[in-house]
């Protein structure tokens, strides 16, 4: 009976441990979207503010790789593609600010009750967090809006040929979620081959 026990603890212990471990990726993407963050509003002049070229143009964009990707300093106030920058402030708030700390909460729970996430499904939650958690510091501490600085060339589709600005944060959602939808989809594929098998 005493031995049962020990081995219920010892299981409970790693499965706290698998679960912990993964946030270590939510510290770091937040560590890194601030710190970058940081250093675009000291060292780089607003360029929603400013024309991108004419006088001390290069106190408004520093290239990277030429034209393809280029760092500048622009505010969001509200989402991906600044979907819903035209609504009342107020409104903004309560969809881009609370709705989404809500949100993450109801994830947290989820990802430490759930016992059935593999491990690159734990870490890309914990990704996801890490960038939905950056982006929120910005919305409840920045209001001005959220801080996205990475400028990319894209000739297809967008206006001026430019990808929507975008930042650290952002970047985490986005891989993020795909590797947890191909983790996900891998996941379904192998249980129906396990189905299948077992008939």
């Amino acid at each position: 009976m005493k031995d049962k026990e020990k081995e219920i603890e010892v299981a409970g212990k790693s499965g706290l441990k698998e679960k912990l471990l993964p946030l270590i990726l939510t510290f770091v993407v937040i560590l890194v979207d601030q710190i970058t963050k940081f250093l675009v509003v000291h060292y780089i002049a607003r360029s929603d503010l400013a024309p991108y070229y004419g006088q001390n143009s290069e106190n408004y964009m520093i290239p990277v790789l030429g034209d393809w990707i280029r760092l500048i300093h622009v505010r969001n106030p509200a989402v991906a593609f600044s979907f819903g920058s035209g609504l009342p402030a107020s409104w903004r708030t309560v969809l881009f600010s609370y709705m989404p700390l809500i949100l993450i909460v109801a994830v947290f729970v989820i990802y430490f009750r759930n016992n059935e996430f593999d491990r690159l499904q734990r870490w890309s939650i914990c990704g996801v967090l890490g960038g939905g958690l950056g982006n929120l510091i910005d919305r409840f501490f920045r209001p001005d809006g959220v801080v996205d600085f990475i400028d990319c060339y894209f000739p297809i589709y967008f206006p001026e040929k430019r990808w929507p600005t975008f930042n650290v944060a952002d970047s985490a959602v986005v891989v993020c979620g795909i590797l947890f939808v191909i983790s996900f989809i891998m996941q379904i594929s192998k249980d129906s081959k396990k189905a299948k098998e077992g008939n």
